[in-house]
């Protein structure tokens, strides 16, 4: 595939027309809503790279080909009878923290809020590639969507794939429900693929077709997009996994325009989320002090499951009336929690800490 054309970068402090349009067509989970241990489905943060389409539920069927010994053509029905799996799971978007790179990369210009989790129900999709018997010299899965348009002029549709094994970990759902109920076209009606601990990207919505390859597939939103990159020229590293990150539910009570917290002078519980799509979480660190020193919070139990945030919280009484900063970390897998952003071409994979601005009032 050709390279597309030399990104462009925002300035400082402006957001573009264009990045305006796509944050008022997508939209981020309310930091407050991590209050939930389950996001409620209207909280939940949305990405759609194209249009929504509207699919006819009734009509629908899902084409599962390629390198396999069975052609499968399933309807909505034939999925909703076989036998189906619940998991919880935090998704976010690979772009969550883009905003505040420098510079910035034109594109969703999201700031912490594109995460979410939720309970997904659906067939495990191992059972169907075993259903359809895989060839044995067979080496990825490719799932394609009924969404198209055009990015960095490539005509397509949204396409992504996963290596057999990958598609085949138990977990791994074609998901006909969220939190209980029918998916929102929104969310992908009327089934989408489910990976859990992978960034929103490999969780491709309004499946249309499902096909096991023997190459590696170089679709666009694969061999270009979702990779980390310094330089238009480079090969870049795909992403997978999540990184560590955790998130502050913001304490007090809102500045209307800034979203700067007010609270009153005396004791603060503080409390969040925290998750990690690949190391395991050590801990979560909390500043009061403009990131002078870090203290750790109390974690809560993984009881949600393997898939899903945990909770943290830590106590802060302030040291005096005025203007606090407050900040939170991840810390994951043995090593020292970040405190930049790591830059990279697409603004993916931020793992920067949460920095939370606070009145305290007498």
């Amino acid at each position: 595939m050709d390279t597309p054309s030399a990104p462009v970068f925002g300035q400082p402090g402006q957001v573009t027309l264009d990045e305006l349009r796509l944050a008022a067509r997508n939209h981020g989970m309310p930091l407050e809503a991590l209050a939930y241990p389950v996001t409620p489905t209207g909280l939940h943060y949305l990405l759609t790279h194209y249009d929504v389409p509207a699919v006819d539920a009734t009509t629908w069927t899902l084409e599962l080909g390629g390198a396999v010994e069975k052609r499968l053509r399933l309807t909505l029905a034939d999925l909703d009878r076989r036998p189906m799996e619940r998991v919880v799971v935090t998704m976010a978007c690979a772009g969550n923290g883009r905003a505040l790179l420098d510079p910035r990369p034109l594109s969703q210009p999201w700031l912490h809020e594109a995460v979410g989790t939720a309970e997904w129900r659906g067939v495990p999709l191992g059972a169907l590639l075993d259903e359809a018997g895989v060839a044995a010299d067979s080496s990825e899965v490719v799932f394609s969507a009924l969404d198209r348009g055009v990015e960095n002029g490539v005509e397509q549709t949204y396409e992504r794939s996963l290596s057999l094994d990958e598609a085949r970990r138990p977990e791994v759902l074609i998901a006909l429900e969220m939190n209980g109920l029918p998916l929102l076209p929104q969310h992908g009606a009327p089934a989408r693929l489910v990976v859990p601990g992978w960034y929103g990207m490999a969780s491709v919505k309004w499946l249309s077709s499902i096909r096991v390859v023997r190459e590696p597939f170089t679709g666009y939103q694969q061999s270009w997009s979702y990779r980390l990159r310094e330089q238009a020229s480079d090969v870049g590293v795909p992403l997978s996994r999540m990184a560590p990150h955790a998130l502050m539910q913001p304490p007090g009570i809102p500045d209307f325009f800034t979203r700067d917290r007010v609270v009153d002078m005396g004791p603060c519980r503080l409390t969040g989320r925290v998750w990690s799509g690949g190391a395991a979480i050590d801990g979560v660190e909390v500043s009061v002090d403009g990131e002078v020193t870090w203290t750790d919070a109390a974690l809560g139990p993984p009881d949600l499951g393997p898939w899903a945030w945990r909770s943290w919280e830590f106590d802060w009484t302030p040291s005096a009336p005025g203007e606090h900063r407050l900040a939170c970390r991840a810390r994951a897998g043995g090593s020292d929690a970040p405190n930049r952003p790591a830059w990279n071409l697409g603004g993916y994979a931020n793992p920067a800490p949460q920095r939370v601005n606070v009145t305290v009032r007498p």
